[in-house]
């Protein structure tokens, strides 16, 4: 067992291989995401040059609060692009239904494009998902962007980045996973169904779209967020774990410029020690 996830705060900071930002509260945490989102963006726009963002849908806690700096300081999105992550996906792999309660479209739409000022908020051609039908298309998109600024995200049970679950291959061959279609492991299903439907396990999606890991590297930031109790043991082994498929967020540790932004409360440990 990992000495690691018993590290309070302190010993946290001191060992992790990743920049760790600690701050209060939760709120704290979605209001610095957001912050970052809106300097990022004017210091390109007073470039005049375009901003691309890597996205989620986990966390979305800082989405009212992007949605609410962007309306209020008049900032204009039409050189901004969007690149979600990921997306569920039926057994057909086609994207989940619009009125479905998880499709991560149905949420950018409602609580991110249809919340900005019509007048500031990016054309729907800037808006992208990665489509199951040809997911190289999002990479081939991409690259003729120029440029990732910053990838946003969350981590999940896994390690997982995105939906890049967990795989027994070389780092190296990991790092070059493509946008794909793939089946989403049994623990995340697990605990993304006690977030999302009270735990019915068997109601939540077993495929999904995600963005690989070869875009997620490639940003020139990667922008983490967590805040949940079980990001406790995530967070720790992200930070001071072996670099590893097996953990994908851990390849993160060799990435030049890759943060995890957490509240106090994640930094309390796993669990205390077993020793006596």
């Amino acid at each position: 067992m990992s000495d690691y996830f018993t590290y309070g705060a302190a010993e946290l900071a001191r060992h992790a291989r990743m920049q760790l930002t600690i701050l209060d509260t939760a709120r704290d945490v979605f209001q610095a995401m957001a912050l970052n989102m809106v300097a990022t963006i004017e210091d390109n726009n007073a470039r005049n040059e375009k901003t691309v963002f890597i996205v989620p849908v986990g966390p979305v806690g800082h989405y009212p609060l992007f949605v609410e700096m962007v309306n209020k300081k008049r900032l204009s999105l039409k050189n901004v692009w969007f690149v979600n992550m990921d997306e569920y996906l039926d057994e057909q792999d086609n994207y989940l239904p619009l009125n479905h309660r998880l499709s991560f479209r149905s949420f950018m739409n409602e609580h991110v494009y249809e919340a900005l000022d019509p007048d500031l908020v990016m054309p729907p051609s800037q808006r992208l998902f990665p489509d199951p039908a040809d997911p190289a298309a999002l990479d081939r998109q991409l690259e003729a962007l120029g440029k990732i600024d910053v990838c946003y995200g969350g981590v999940g049970i896994t390690g997982h980045v995105a939906f890049n679950e967990p795989e027994d291959v070389s780092v190296q061959e990991f790092s070059r996973r493509p946008t794909r279609v793939l089946t989403i492991s049994a623990e995340t299903r697990t605990i993304n169904s006690v977030g999302d439907l009270n735990g019915a396990i068997d109601a939540m999606p077993k495929r999904c779209v995600t963005i690989g890991m070869q875009q997620i590297l490639s940003a020139k930031r990667v922008y983490l967020a967590c805040f949940r109790d079980w990001h406790r043991a995530v967070v720790r082994q992200a930070v001071c774990g072996t670099v590893t498929a097996a953990f994908p967020v851990t390849l993160l540790q060799n990435h030049p410029d890759a943060s995890i932004t957490i509240p106090k409360s994640i930094a309390e440990p796993a669990y205390p020690s077993l020793l006596r």
